[in-house]
């Protein structure tokens, strides 16, 4: 499975890309915005851990992303259960090297349309810490929308911060 546009790819993963993950996760400014299951420091052993456990997964959801054939990051969509099946949550990071590039909006077009078209997702959302705004400019290029805050829903860094809360709709059903 290959998502591609321009000089962005999204791919499934390899036991190669487990160096360079490590050294582009191994960086507080990306675990500060992500949820505590991402270690810091992040190690070989993690990126290795990580990949062997999404490698070979199907339906594809967990995808490396590439840019200008060099891994810079992992995108994905959690599929929802039970009540929440037509649904995902999407994550991602990009190492900071490739900050402001364009790439995380690409990639979240990509993997959206994939999820609306190729899984027959209905609703794509996410949650953001209120800190992080790159992140929300980022969604709201890529077409997502501001679904409201949860209020003091966060602790991170011991804590209580906001969460905003994203969507996107399948296009087939947004009527």
């Amino acid at each position: 499975m290959v998502l591609k546009q321009d000089n962005i790819l999204l791919r499934k993963f390899r036991k190669s890309d487990a160096i360079s993950m490590a050294a582009l996760a191994n960086n507080e400014k990306i675990s500060r915005n992500l949820r505590d299951g991402f270690p810091h420091p992040y190690t070989l052993q993690d990126a290795e851990n990580f990949i062997k456990r999404f490698i070979d997964l199907e339906p594809v959801t967990f995808f490396a992303i590439e840019y200008n054939c060099e891994y810079v990051g992992n995108i994905s969509l959690m599929l929802g259960q039970d009540l929440y099946r037509r649904s995902a949550e999407v994550g991602y990071f990009i190492g900071e090297p490739f900050w402001h590039k364009g790439i995380v909006t690409t990639a979240l077009k990509l993997i959206s349309k994939y999820g609306f078209e190729e899984l027959d997702i209905v609703r794509i959302h996410t949650g953001v810490f209120e800190y992080n705004k790159a992140s929300m400019r980022v969604l709201e290029k890529a077409g997502y929308e501001k679904n409201g805050v949860f209020k003091k829903s966060i602790f991170k860094m011991n804590k209580l911060w906001d969460e905003h809360r994203y969507f996107k709709i399948n296009p087939r059903y947004n009527v």
